[in-house]
């Protein structure tokens, strides 16, 4: 049963007025149908989308909340605000961009719930943007960007390695096979091909088109619904040739990073690949935020509260472990057990990560990302936590549920949470 409005009208509340997000492309120049475009190009989309939609005027947005991971070259510069800008939004709409690598899309959503809660804005939109098929041409590809093997101080207090290598060593520590990792990928793309097949994202998708007018891309790229276990089990681990590779003049390798801090871990069990891990893709989302008095004075309609947020930091040398801890405190603050929550949104970063959070708090399968996840959709990384925001206040919708709660682990060793509530 959905929440009703009544008693709701109070400062102390943010509401979701709407949600959009562009398809995702292949993140692989020359690949992918939107590796050509400008990464403010994409948030600017969602921008304009929201204003149009919504009949905004911008000159009262009170701030534009954007993630970023790789805030380098045509990423950096602050995305939030530059993006608004190519949008047409009035120029007193601000902006900020931050990074809280995988877990940015969240955050901004989360600071702009709680400005509007504090009482200090009544519009804000949260989002994010991550063209990997730039920052991937861009990159050194020996050296993952959040992990600087360089700051030896930090690297004694705690190593820090590859996350695909990360996620093997979970996997061969919690006892967790390639079997079920690749079991979880083919229900990700068979669920993912049902959603696509039955319109499930229409409500938020929005045509990304390129400045001549041309569309560029108006659906999902990246799903591969020919997907089948034979195939998976086919494929290469992905993981094993970065547990070798050195990271310094010792000969330190990744995979010796982490047996610095459990040296019990003699061998790694490589089980993720290219099929159960989280695909490379471009993207962007956007969402709208208001307090309750702005959105009655201004005739918003409320899609879902924000009932409670979180962050939560676990170890950093494992990396993807703290969507767990992240949900148990999510769900402490909005004084609620895991049985209330109907649907829950865990991104796909790698297979491990969400096998390991249905295991761990014993949830039914059939409540965990039920339109398919990262592995059959991709993780455009600054832009997932706001594009799974937008996928269960939808999905809440159709089924007419009443809470979801979102999680992802992100690099560091983090994992911010949110719970929404349906009002529709």
């Amino acid at each position: 049963m959905a929440a009703t409005q009544e008693g709701t009208d109070k400062v102390s509340e943010a509401w979701i007025i709407d949600a959009v997000r562009t398809p995702r492309g292949i993140g692989k120049v020359g690949k992918g149908a939107l590796a050509h475009l400008h990464p403010q190009h994409l948030a600017r989309t969602v921008l304009a989308a929201l204003a149009k939609r919504n009949d905004l005027n911008t000159a009262e947005v009170d701030d534009v909340l954007w993630g970023t991971s790789s805030q380098r070259g045509a990423q950096g510069g602050d995305m939030g605000r530059m993006a608004a800008l190519d949008a047409g939004y009035d120029i007193r709409a601000s902006g900020v961009t931050l990074d809280r690598f995988c877990g940015s899309g969240i955050t901004t959503v989360n600071l702009g719930a709680a400005q509007i809660m504090s009482g200090m804005e009544d519009l804000v939109i949260a989002g994010g943007t991550e063209m990997m098929s730039y920052t991937s041409a861009t990159a050194d590809p020996k050296t993952p960007p959040m992990m600087d093997a360089g700051n030896l101080h930090l690297r004694k207090q705690h190593p820090q390695s590859q996350q695909g290598v990360c996620a093997d060593a979970i996997a061969t520590m919690q006892g967790i096979d390639r079997k079920a990792v690749d079991e979880l990928a083919l229900v990700s793309q068979q669920r993912a091909a049902k959603a696509i097949e039955e319109g499930r994202f229409a409500k938020s998708l929005v045509t990304v088109y390129n400045d001549d007018g041309s569309v560029a891309l108006d659906h999902e790229e990246f799903p591969r619904p020919q997907t089948t276990m034979e195939g998976l089990s086919g494929l290469k681990a992905s993981f094993e040739v970065w547990a070798g590779i050195p990271v310094d003049a010792e000969g330190t390798t990744y995979g010796d990073l982490i047996r610095q801090k459990y040296p019990d871990l003699k061998t790694f069990n490589h089980i993720h690949h290219a099929g159960n891990s989280s695909g490379v893709v471009d993207g962007a989302a956007a969402i709208l935020l208001a307090s309750p008095a702005y959105a009655k004075k201004n005739g918003l309609k409320p899609r879902a509260r924000i009932v409670a947020t979180a962050n939560m930091g676990d170890c950093p040398t494992l990396m993807l472990n703290a969507p767990v801890p992240a949900a148990k405190k999510v769900l402490e603050k909005a004084g609620l057990k895991i049985e209330d929550i109907d649907l829950f949104e865990i991104n796909e970063a790698f297979a491990v990560v969400a096998e390991k959070f249905i295991r761990d708090l014993r949830l039914d399968r059939d409540k965990v990302n039920v339109n398919g996840g990262a592995m059959a959709l991709g993780h455009p990384i600054g832009a997932t936590g706001s594009i799974l925001i937008g996928t269960i206040v939808d999905e809440l919708e159709r089924q007419e549920k009443r809470y979801g709660l979102v999680t992802m682990c992100a690099a560091g060793g983090m994992a911010p949470a949110i719970i929404v509530e349906r009002m529709q």
